[in-house]
């Protein structure tokens, strides 16, 4: 049986550390790199990220060009028809609380539910969901599935 001692690194060199604090031979002694005094020299500094020693820092001279849409954005789960088939059986309703039940969305969703034409339904089921692609527009309604838009 192996143990966790018994373990090796066998994807990568071991890469050789720099010890600090052993003596002035050893190019890293007395101050250990840290130069003399100031915060740097200190235990627990940390520099704030983008600091220029009191210079106005790059990000800040640079201009704010352009707009994203991506702070508005709200993600959607897609769900495939080949996964209702897997979880629903005839005549039932596939809405966000039946998903929900089954574990197949996360509890918060703020851009809802949309369904992908992926595989085949060959089950009845009522389907209710926020978004449709196109080639499932014609799947469901090629198998004459029910199937309704909600919300805004």
């Amino acid at each position: 049986m192996v143990n966790l001692s018994q373990l090796k690194n066998t994807s990568r060199p071991k890469k050789k550390i720099q010890r600090v604090g052993r003596g002035i031979g050893s190019k890293r002694g007395a101050t250990s790199g840290r130069g003399t005094k100031g915060d740097g020299s200190r235990r627990g500094y940390s520099r704030r990220f983008g600091y220029e020693g009191g210079q106005v820092p790059l990000y800040r001279k640079l201009p704010v060009r352009g707009f994203t849409r991506g702070r508005f954005e709200k993600p959607s789960i897609a769900i495939t028809l080949a996964t209702l088939e897997r979880n629903f059986s005839d005549g039932e309703s596939v809405n966000y609380e039946t998903l929900l039940q089954k574990g197949l969305i996360p509890r918060r969703l703020p851009g809802g539910v949309k369904i992908l034409s992926t595989g085949e339904l060959t089950k009845k089921v009522k389907i209710e969901a926020h978004a449709y692609s196109a080639a499932a527009r014609v799947k469901l309604e090629a198998r004459s599935i029910p199937f309704e838009v909600i919300g805004g």
